[in-house]
């Protein structure tokens, strides 16, 4: 118990040291050792290290895992130490509703066989993504973690104590200073004139109190300036090291660059053999065109397209040159003008091309009734 007293004791002396000794710097009432330039170099390259790794993993977190409760229950499954479940992609569960909607609308009709292969390319893109993240969080992320986590909580605790044992220092400083100039000033000659003899006696002891004080001083000096000459050779060779950090660093960024290469080259490629199934299919076409509704009406706006122009295939579909064929409208469509003619959904009417005209135009006859009809809208049957 009188142990623990007498270190508590010490433990708060230090404390009020080294908390006189700090204000007095920002007071400008003291005077504080300074480290060399290229220390102060190193100390802030560090920093800029911290904060900007810290940065990029949390941006990176969120690029990875944009729902921030999904992250925290990561986080807290991570501290329990226990195994965060199989997380299902968005992807993964798109193509999952798909083709539970297929087996509804039934897997012979066009719409639910479509349905059933976008189904299982959306889950073929979402594991792609599912191994993306698996990869990025090895290769990446927990190398940056690792950073934040260990080697700068070291570098930061063994600079914290390095500004201690400089408070310590300057405050030893700072008693040896005060030390000789009491010295000093007893030890300046007595006046012998002086009828008081005693006044000599006194003055001559308080010359050797001092003398020991600044011997005691200067002892306690040289202990301070030691521990801290040894604590700021740890803390440069920690911070020289942010230099091997930033190689590990660029290697694990490398890594996660291919990681990405890799996964949007496995998404373009299922994407391409989505399309090709999707052509493949039973009135793809019908299908497809669907989707040019929404296309732009001005030809302009769909130049360097090449998702549309892939789906679409209008020329693949065009009428022969010369004669006559039957069509299917598969939407209503408003004449723009006298030139063009109107269309109602699921009627057949007859079409033929002229020379000079547009290809995504063709002339409609229904009845006594002609006009320019867009192809997007039609259903060519043989």
């Amino acid at each position: 118990m009188d142990f623990n007293v007498k270190k508590l004791a010490s433990g708060a002396g230090l404390f009020f040291t080294r908390a006189v000794q700090y204000t007095g710097e920002k007071l400008g009432q003291a005077e504080k050792t300074e480290l060399d330039a290229h220390f102060e170099n190193l100390m802030s390259r560090a920093d800029c290290t911290k904060n900007w790794t810290e940065k990029m993993y949390r941006q990176t977190e969120v690029l990875l895992q944009p729902n921030p409760s999904a992250r925290i229950e990561e986080f807290l499954y991570e501290k329990l130490d226990i195994k965060a479940p199989s997380r299902v992609t968005n992807s993964e569960l798109l193509g999952q509703y798909m083709q539970d909607a297929a087996k509804e609308f039934g897997l012979g009709a066009p719409y639910g066989s479509t349905l059933l292969t976008v189904g299982e390319y959306e889950r073929r893109l979402g594991a792609a993504e599912r191994e993306f993240l698996q990869t990025s969080a090895i290769s990446y992320l927990t190398p940056l973690r690792n950073f934040l986590e260990g080697d700068w909580r070291t570098i930061s605790r063994e600079r914290r104590l390095l500004e201690n044992l400089r408070l310590d220092l300057d405050a030893c400083k700072a008693r040896l200073k005060k030390a000789k100039l009491a010295e000093a000033k007893a030890a300046m000659a007595p006046d012998f004139q002086e009828t008081r003899p005693r006044n000599y006696v006194l003055s001559a002891s308080a010359s050797a109190l001092w003398t020991e004080e600044v011997e005691k001083a200067e002892h306690e000096l040289r202990v301070a300036q030691t521990e801290f000459d040894r604590q700021a050779e740890v803390t440069r060779l920690l911070l020289e090291g942010i230099s091997s950090t930033h190689v590990n660093h660029l290697r694990c960024l490398h890594e996660f660059v291919e990681a990405q290469a890799a996964y949007y080259k496995q998404c373009h490629l299922h994407m391409q053999d989505l399309q090709k199934e999707l052509a493949s299919l039973p009135n793809a076409f019908a299908v497809s065109s669907t989707h040019s509704v929404a296309m732009p009406s001005s030809a302009s706006d769909c130049v360097g397209s090449p998702v549309e122009t892939d789906t679409l295939k209008i020329e693949e579909v065009q009428a022969p040159a010369t004669g006559t064929r039957k069509a299917k409208v598969l939407y209503d469509y408003d004449a723009a003008d006298s030139s063009e003619l109107s269309l109602l959904a699921d009627e057949l009417i007859t079409v033929y091309t002229v020379p000079g005209m547009d290809s995504d135009w063709l002339i409609g006859e229904r009845g006594n009734q002609k006009g320019k009809v867009p192809v997007t809208y039609l259903e060519l049957l043989s």
